[in-house]
């Protein structure tokens, strides 16, 4: 067989097994809890914290959804035309045009452009979370967290592009199998490092003090099965109000983690029940599903751009030859780009349940609805989030599930339904 059916061959492979793993590690039997219920639990709520909240999301509204339709059409235009490939040859000709100043400086040159074309969306943001005190960074101190990611996410994509573009010389007809195998890797290898490496370089870790609250959130790991190997302070409150805890790491390097503004704006009780649920997704390894999930789609978006090189219009239109060559990564930018955006609502519905069986699992180990129900009400206020979003945003890029339908769960626990 040639490379290209056997790509064929992998990619439909690669799909199967994607498919197989999210239908057995994604809790897909947990549907949200009755409208009904939720729609009694939003009439609880202040009607001025959820006026605020819904205002709020209101004014992000057209910042976020512009920076996303700005950056995939600058990503269009720079992919499905030669500017792309002419920026790729302009970057790396002062190098002597050779392919690896085409492939790491024209790679990240793509990249900036969306990012600077979409930074004033950005600071738009920034303006309107000030604006309603969510924010707490002064303009110097968000200037320096944007160079911070641009950098982090620099030398990410320094090696990944040079490791393609390696393989890519060294194996030019079956590039796609070791770099789909590259690919898989990278995003496992990214789990384990970007809590211990990156982490600190936006925010400083102190052991929380001895005392009731950290001996109660350790007990609970331990009651839980999770060992953890130490209980940390975030400070948060550095840039903003909100609030959040989570369990960060794998194995020998998890810990839990706390933010500063969590520890002042909530009760001890309130703070376990956050944290019960983060153990929940250790508990059920949640991070090595989201990884493994990642690891598959990320071998087959390579192979999926490889076999996209066959269609000589989608070449031609890029200005460029082939596929593996440094010229085309403008072309691969738009077609991830495009192809994440039309995934997102996928997406968003496994991050949904996870996080559904996540709220179960902090019920189950605390016992506490009333505590977990004031807990989201807490992060509903706290965090200007719109209790009841609308329904079309909610499909699309909601990560976890309402508060609404959060109250709701804790609301048929307390009922003894499960």
């Amino acid at each position: 067989m040639t490379p290209r059916l056997w790509a064929a061959v992998a990619l439909g492979g690669l799909a199967v097994a994607l498919l197989v793993a999210a239908v057995l590690l994604v809790p897909w039997h947990r549907p949200p809890a009755p409208r009904a219920d939720q729609l009694d639990a939003l009439r609880d709520l202040p009607q001025e914290q959820v006026r605020r909240g819904r205002e709020f999301h209101a004014a992000l509204r057209p910042g976020s959804y512009g920076a996303m339709a700005l950056g995939l059409a600058v990503a269009l235009a720079l992919g499905l035309s030669p500017l792309g490939s002419r920026l790729v040859e302009l970057v790396g000709r002062p190098f002597g045009d050779h392919w690896v100043a085409r492939a790491v400086l024209g790679g990240l040159a793509i990249v900036l452009v969306a990012e600077v074309v979409t930074l004033p969306l950005a600071a738009w943001r920034h303006t309107i979370m000030v604006r309603y005190g969510l924010s707490t960074q002064t303009w110097a101190g968000w200037t320096v967290d944007v160079l911070k990611s641009y950098a982090v996410s620099a030398v990410i994509a320094a090696i990944a592009l040079l490791g393609f573009y390696t393989v890519t010389r060294l194996a030019p007809r079956w590039w796609w199998a070791f770099g789909a195998a590259g690919a898989a890797a990278l995003v496992v290898l990214l789990s384990f490092v970007l809590p211990v490496l990156v982490e600190p370089v936006f925010n400083k870790f102190t052991p929380m003090e001895p005392g009731p609250l950290r001996t109660e959130l350790i007990s609970l790991a331990q009651r839980d099965g999770v060992p953890v190997k130490d209980v940390l302070v975030a400070d948060a409150s550095r840039r903003t109000r909100a609030v959040n805890a989570y369990v960060s790491g794998l194995g020998p390097t998890r810990r839990i983690v706390v933010y500063d503004t969590l520890l002042r704006e909530a009760p001890p009780q309130e703070v376990a029940s956050v944290v019960a649920h983060e153990l929940g997704h250790a508990k059920d390894r949640d991070v090595l599903t989201g990884t493994l999930l990642g690891a598959l789609g990320a071998a087959a978006a390579v192979v999926a751009l490889y076999l996209l090189g066959g269609w000589g219009w989608l070449l031609r239109a890029a200005g460029v030859e082939s596929m593996g060559e440094p010229r085309a990564l403008a072309l691969m930018v738009a077609v991830v780009s495009l192809a994440g955006i039309v995934a997102a609502p996928a997406q968003s519905l496994v991050s949904r349940r996870v996080e559904a069986r996540a709220d179960a699992h902090a019920l189950e180990l605390t016992g506490d609805p009333g505590t977990f129900e004031s807990m989201q009400r807490r992060l509903s206020t706290v965090n200007l989030g719109d209790p009841d979003p609308p329904r079309w945003e909610y499909l699309y890029s909601a990560s976890h599930p309402s508060t609404v339908e959060r109250m709701a769960a804790a609301r048929a626990f307390a009922r003894g339904e499960r």
